[in-house]
């Protein structure tokens, strides 16, 4: 089941599968990168508020069209405000905050908050929402972790974010409680400090072709 808030995004990840996670230092590479992403095969892409420019990234990469674009390490309320008024289509928090979640469904928002326990999981569950992210996935354990979770929660669907590459993608993919998965390997800050986009294309088309095998 998905959430009535949630339900295109989760529609749109369990086609796409992939979400690219980026930190990006500086606009002038928005444009740029969301030509690289959208080429190499990628629907969707957070950006990271990590970042004094990540608003204006954000918003300049929602203008490009070719991707449907969120905003990730949300905080706090007012940051997710903040978002949406830029452009995101979708927030996502490293954790589970009760004010990120209401502020978020006020503005119409899709929301992923994070969860790294079963007391968090079913605090998201008692606010109507069913897709969570694992975070960190692979430090907390990995899949071992999330099949132990998933277990008592079976409607549940998780985006595993965290310590994945593609070396470990397939293996997330394949058990059937994940919807997708977050990574930054695709387009890492050093990518983007060489300005080598190219890479960054290539290495999200085989992340594109990795999740449809």
């Amino acid at each position: 089941m998905a959430g009535p808030m949630n339900g295109d995004l989760t529609d749109m990840l369990a086609e796409t599968r992939i979400v690219p996670v980026l930190t990006v230092p500086s606009t002038a590479s928005a444009g740029p990168l969301a030509e690289a992403l959208a080429a190499g095969g990628a629907r969707c892409a957070e950006v990271t508020l990590r970042t004094p420019d990540a608003e204006q990234v954000l918003k300049a990469m929602a203008a490009h069209g070719g991707l449907t674009v969120g905003a990730g390490t949300v905080l706090t309320a007012e940051q997710a405000e903040r978002a949406v008024a830029a452009g995101a289509r979708f927030v996502v928090s490293p954790g589970f905050d009760d004010e990120v979640v209401a502020r978020c469904r006020e503005l119409g928002a899709p929301v992923i908050p994070g969860i790294a326990t079963a007391t968090e999981l079913m605090r998201a569950l008692k606010a109507g929402l069913d897709t969570v992210k694992l975070f960190p996935a692979e430090p907390l354990g990995g899949l071992r972790t999330l099949r132990a979770l998933a277990a008592p929660f079976p409607g549940v669907r998780f985006v595993p974010t965290g310590g994945i590459d593609a070396s470990r993608m397939a293996a997330y993919l394949a058990d059937p409680a994940v919807l997708a998965v977050g990574g930054s390997w695709m387009a890492t800050p050093d990518h983007l400090s060489r300005g080598d986009y190219a890479e960054i294309r290539r290495l999200t088309a085989d992340a594109a072709e990795r999740s449809r095998t």
